[in-house]
């Protein structure tokens, strides 16, 4: 039993020795890939921003054609109650 233990505890190593070049290199270049995700976060990239200033523009003259169709609402009935 005990060989057998130590047989399989032998070539373990060679077996996986893809898996555990793998991951020493997963682990080496975890602080680069980190990083740079923390800095995708914290900066916005032209596309997003041409993006957000589309939508805050969209909701600007949504709300101006909101207003000036309530106002039109408004005038017409004033010019009703007038007459």
């Amino acid at each position: 039993m005990r060989i057998g233990t130590a047989l399989a505890a032998l070539t373990l190593p060679l077996l996986s020795g893809g898996c555990i070049a793998k991951t020493a290199w997963d682990v080496a270049t975890l602080p680069v890939k980190a990083t740079g995700q923390v800095v995708d976060w914290t900066t916005t990239s032209q596309e997003e921003a041409d993006r957000n200033y589309g939508r805050k523009m969209r909701k600007k003259e949504a709300a101006e054609g909101r207003r000036l169709r309530e106002e039109n609402r408004r005038r017409k009935r004033e010019e009703r109650e007038d007459d």
